[in-house]
């Protein structure tokens, strides 16, 4: 279940290993174009435990487990068929407070929906969470 790797794509490091979020969220999208209940994510990192955490509360993904193999975690994913697309900024861009909307423009089809995923200083959340909190942070990806 590894995401089909395309050359083009920018989130590769020198060795050609992508980093570990952008395979999981492109997995994800993968998933979910054809049409898939559930996904297989290896390996797994807080981080990508956090963007899914995130994902689910907005009701984008279904319930998702995290199966210990005494290695680096896998997780089974459950989809729901809401997630249109989702991926990872890199590198991470710093965003000020005032940039958010900026951003939201760019990435997000519409004001109304979507989600821009930043690493504040109060953890990890999404867009408007950080508006509320009047923060900037780094932009790590999006979802919608």
């Amino acid at each position: 279940c590894k995401s089909d790797l395309d050359v083009n794509n920018k989130h590769y490091s020198q060795d050609g290993a992508m980093s570990v979020l952008a395979d999981c969220l492109k997995t994800i999208t993968n998933a979910e174009k054809r049409g898939k209940r559930q996904v297989l994510i290896r390996p797994s990192s807080k981080v990508i435990v956090k963007c899914l955490q995130i994902m689910q509360v907005h009701g984008y993904i279904g319930e998702f487990e995290i199966v210990d193999d005494h290695r680096a975690n896998k997780i089974v994913i459950e989809l729901n068929g809401r997630l249109n697309k989702c991926g990872v900024i890199s590198p991470r861009f710093d965003v000020a407070y005032d940039e958010i909307e900026k951003w939201i423009v760019n990435l997000l089809p519409s004001r109304q929906f979507g989600h821009i995923i930043l690493s504040t200083t109060f953890g990890i959340m999404t867009h408007e969470e950080a508006r509320r909190k009047k923060t900037g942070g780094k932009i790590i990806g999006f979802f919608y």
